[in-house]
């Protein structure tokens, strides 16, 4: 019975890929709201980086590619000023969108009969510096439609809430806020490694994940023992070559490099022993399992953590839920802090593996006895479909209402 409500649990709070997770429909406890004062910005970092709003992709104009990226906001519950006349500041990302629409119903609900003002949106004219998000429609400056600036600390505040990842009390006549990178659905429900990670296939060969096949055995751990084994590949939990995102980049003192999203799982070095944390929580000095050049595992020390921008996600789901990216040991989950719920999660991917290769190998048997069963299992070897597959974005869909806060990423 117990191990029922286990893996209920972990369906229900599920892990996908990486990546921010937008958290629409979370339930939050009652608690006061603290306004923001003068110049504060939450999170306290700068927005370019990784754990706010992150770098910027590039300035985007009406002949540019991206522009087609970005919606039109007509909410009858936001004023917007469009000083230009053109629409442009009704231009946004869709994530940019979703959290303006939600902040407009908690602006009615604090303040009745007060609406949300956008004074600047996407901006086509130049008027920003150079690296402003303005020019990507991932930023808006807001005030409240009474221009009452008593209220803007708390408007600050209620930006925070809606989900914004970088708000700013920036000047006297407006807040600021700002959203992540995203080009599409991926980003919703992430992308774990880069196309150009390596890992070490049951051949010998050591490959790119974006020439990874499905049904090949690649080198990871076994969580149980703690020693390295290679497992299969049974699908892709995100798969898009053509799509930019932002990663993190955990150089570690032997020249390894690990490129991975902010909300990845890894595995990390405490007084306890080893235990999966969040990439993005991972600072210099902190130690990660490695595996060496005899297949053994071994600790090795980050110097350097910052973040990059490439093309190409790829986030593949092996049986043990580990794998060994470009020799540092990894999971394959994200998005929430548990390994083993997170692995209990996919147990009816992995039942659904089995049974297909037993029928596989059962048919083969019966309909080419003299075939050898490693030329068939080749036969089963295939490049995923682009895009986030369906069994984390329906699992994704739950979760969202259900998997407490203060365990995901």
């Amino acid at each position: 019975m117990r191990w029922c409500v286990v893996f209920l649990l972990g369906v229900f709070a599920v892990v996908e890929a990486c990546g921010p997770g937008r958290g629409v429909g979370r339930r939050r406890g009652s608690r006061k709201l603290t306004p923001l004062v003068f110049k504060q910005h939450v999170p306290n970092v700068p927005e370019s980086t990784l754990t706010a709003s992150g770098v910027p992709e590039g300035r985007i104009d009406r002949n540019d590619t991206r522009f087609n990226d970005l919606v039109p906001n007509y909410n009858d519950d936001i004023i917007f000023k469009d000083e230009e006349g053109t629409g442009a500041d009704r231009l946004m990302t869709q994530r940019c969108k979703e959290k303006l629409n939600t902040l407009a119903i908690s602006v009615m609900n604090m303040w009745p009969g007060v609406k949300l003002l956008v004074t600047e949106g996407w901006d086509e004219e130049g008027y920003h510096t150079p690296d402003s998000l303005h020019y990507e429609g991932r930023a808006v400056d807001i005030t409240t439609s009474d221009r009452d600036r008593s209220k803007y600390g708390m408007l600050a505040r209620l930006a925070v809430e809606a989900g914004f990842d970088w708000v700013y009390y920036e000047s006297r006549s407006h807040i600021h806020c700002s959203v992540k990178l995203e080009s599409s659905q991926g980003a919703k429900y992430g992308g774990c490694f880069s196309g150009d990670s390596t890992v070490l296939t049951s051949t010998g060969v050591r490959r790119k994940l974006s020439e990874l096949q499905i049904g090949e055995k690649i080198l990871a751990q076994d969580t149980s023992s703690n020693e390295l084994i290679f497992s299969e590949v049974l699908l892709y939990l995100d798969y898009n070559p053509s799509q930019k995102r932002e990663f993190l980049k955990l150089t570690l003192s032997s020249n390894r490099t690990l490129i991975i999203t902010p909300s990845h799982l890894v595995l990390k070095e405490t007084l306890e022993g080893y235990r999966t944390v969040f990439a993005k929580s991972i600072s210099v000095g902190d130690k990660l399992l490695v595996s060496n050049n005899s297949h053994s595992v071994v600790t090795d020390s980050v110097i350097e953590v910052s973040g990059v921008v490439r093309t190409g996600v790829y986030a593949p789901l092996t049986a043990a839920g580990t794998l060994v990216v470009n020799d540092v040991v990894a999971s394959c989950y994200a998005i929430m802090d548990s390994q083993a719920i997170a692995h209990w999660a996919f147990l009816p991917v992995r039942l659904g593996w089995n049974l297909k290769q037993a029928t596989l190998r059962v048919w083969s048997v019966i309909s080419r006895p003299f075939r050898v069963w490693s030329q068939d299992s080749a036969a089963v070897r295939k490049i995923s479909e682009p895009g986030v597959h369906w069994y984390p974005r329906m699992l994704y869909t739950v979760a969202q209402y259900l998997m407490p806060s203060h365990m995901t990423g």
